[in-house]
């Protein structure tokens, strides 16, 4: 016969060992106001002696909230997807929330029905989108009809109603290509990145400003699709290395593509940094294990899912809670606006490897 567990300790078992009464315990653990600090600090000895963890299903009953965050994206950039996943994770864990992560259908058909039965499902206090899910403007509609708070990640633009969590592309994207241009090379290809996300025109850009600033023609034949996907990056380096004069360094709109970059390069027998110089975007974790580690643009994907997670929590501890089910329109006028959420730039960094030195022919 298999031994029998002890039986999870209860909030009885909370309010009898510190000899207060069930009330006191429930005001205690949801962190309720006009709790006298010595009880509240006699409660959580209790709680750490006996190891007893809420339900977090009933809690949230009680507070008509789930604890529930999702995390919704279509499929893209892996490496980005699961930067995001781990930061709102650790930073769920530590508020006492938990994390569900969609991917969506990217076809459009079937993500309205997925999103309806989602939130009617599970009831999530907040919800953060990934790009380019933050842009998508029939599900951008579909939550602020259903009132379901949600921060954009690296959104095209700051919008009313949403929060907003982001680096500045542009500036970063410009000071990498300065990298390149600072070692003396004159002839730079650009690897676009997925135009349906707003980073990839933002990099762009940054790159256009780069050359101008620099005296540098802004040759639209150095410039190549890609969609943010490796394959894409080794197709973009073929077609720039098989111009008639092809350059002397690539910056690849995210790391994915200049891994591509680095295998085309082997692919026609260069050598990097030696016959080329590679520069990506995002310090994806391959990025500095492979060979040569890539120069590239910190863009601190963990951070920005924390301060979405941090965004949604304040919200929803400040905000009363609705008890209409998550798709119903509100009856009896309008509900009083929930409190707004700060748009939040994060700072990037500069990360310099060995992918990159000065063309042969300047020594």
């Amino acid at each position: 016969m298999s031994p029998r567990h002890p039986a999870a300790p209860t909030i009885t078992d909370v309010a009898r060992h510190a000899q207060v009464s069930m009330k006191t315990v429930s005001r205690v653990l949801n962190d309720e106001p006009n709790v006298v600090p010595a009880m509240r600090e006699r409660v959580m000895a209790s709680v750490k002696a006996l190891d007893y963890r809420p339900n977090l299903h009933a809690r949230s009953l009680a507070r008509a909230r789930s604890s529930l965050l999702g995390l919704l994206y279509y499929a893209s950039s892996a490496a980005f997807v699961m930067g995001l996943q781990q930061g709102a994770t650790a930073r769920c864990r530590a508020l006492g929330y938990h994390l569900v992560v969609e991917q969506l259908d990217d076809s459009g058909e079937h993500v309205p029905d997925q999103l309806r039965h989602m939130l009617t499902a599970l009831r999530p206090d907040g919800l953060i989108l990934a790009p380019p899910v933050c842009d998508d403007p029939d599900i951008l509609r579909l939550l602020s009809d259903a009132r379901v708070p949600c921060v954009l990640i690296s959104p095209g633009m700051a919008r009313p109603g949403f929060g907003n969590v982001s680096i500045d592309d542009v500036a970063a994207a410009r000071a990498i290509t300065e990298v390149l241009i600072g070692h003396g090379h004159r002839r730079i290809g650009h690897i676009h990145g997925n135009p349906r996300q707003a980073a990839a025109p933002h990099r762009r850009e940054g790159f256009r400003q780069a050359l101008l600033a620099h005296g540098l023609a802004d040759d639209p034949a150095l410039v190549v699709p890609g969609d943010f996907s490796f394959p894409s990056g080794m197709a973009g380096c073929h077609a720039l290395l098989s111009l008639p004069e092809p350059p002397s360094a690539i910056f690849a709109a995210n790391d994915e593509m200049a891994l591509g970059v680095l295998a085309a390069a082997q692919q026609h027998g260069l050598q990097v940094p030696r016959d080329l110089s590679v520069a990506g975007f995002d310090d994806a974790p391959l990025a500095s294990l492979i060979w040569p580690p890539l120069s590239t643009v910190r863009q601190p994907v963990n951070e920005m899912a924390e301060a979405a997670v941090d965004m949604l929590v304040s919200r929803s501890s400040a905000s009363p809670a609705e008890p209409a089910p998550a798709m119903a329109q509100p009856a009896g006028g309008p509900v009083a606006p929930a409190p707004a959420m700060t748009d939040r730039v994060l700072p990037y960094g500069l990360l310099l490897r060995a992918s990159v030195q000065a063309p042969k022919a300047a020594g």
